[in-house]
């Protein structure tokens, strides 16, 4: 159940620009007008926007804050690879693969999610449009601020499930990425 005026305020929040502290990682997940789910992470990084940006586009900087096994092949129909594991490969169970469905330069990238088999078979089923949206800007303090979208979510208990196990891990994901930002 749905109430209006709830929903009403939080549309007229989400379309507000949050400012985040450098060390804060804020969810700003909302519904959209449509019903659908956003999964929105905010923070911002005290570095230049072309440094942040290379923590997302080469491998070395996701090596530094998103997993110790890494590659980016950079280009739309490119990919992501994540390892976990520093002790596997890219070739092994577990990597994380993420297609690059499109981007432009220091300023944002659409991946694709591609769910493994930790997720239920419905879920990975019906997961064809679950993406994730990654927006830079550049504040006037020489930061970057940072916005994660993940947008695409089915209906039911093992989607509700998929969603919190992506809010946790993502809250996680940007704290690990402010946190090396500040060293």
């Amino acid at each position: 159940m749905r109430a209006r005026p709830a929903l009403a305020l939080l549309l007229i929040a989400a379309a507000l620009p949050h400012v985040c502290r450098a060390d804060e990682v804020v969810d700003t997940s909302y519904v959209t007008s449509v019903g659908e789910k956003v999964l929105r992470i905010e923070c911002t990084v005290p570095l230049s926007l072309n440094e942040t940006w290379k923590l997302f586009s080469t491998a070395e900087g996701l090596k530094k804050w998103i997993a110790p096994v890494a590659s980016i092949d950079l280009r739309v129909g490119g990919q992501i690879l994540t390892n976990y594991d520093k002790t596997k490969s890219l070739q092994d169970p577990g990597t994380i693969e993420l297609p690059i469905l499109n981007y432009l330069d220091a300023q944002m990238m659409t991946l694709k999610v591609k769910l493994n088999d930790q997720f239920p078979a419905k879920v990975r089923r019906e997961a064809s449009h679950l993406q994730e949206i990654i927006q830079l800007r550049a504040d006037s303090a020489g930061q970057t601020h940072i916005i994660s979208s993940m947008i695409g979510w089915g209906i039911g208990t093992d989607w509700d499930k998929a969603y919190k196990f992506f809010a946790a891990g993502n809250a996680w994901t940007y704290r690990q990425l402010v946190s090396n930002a500040q060293k």
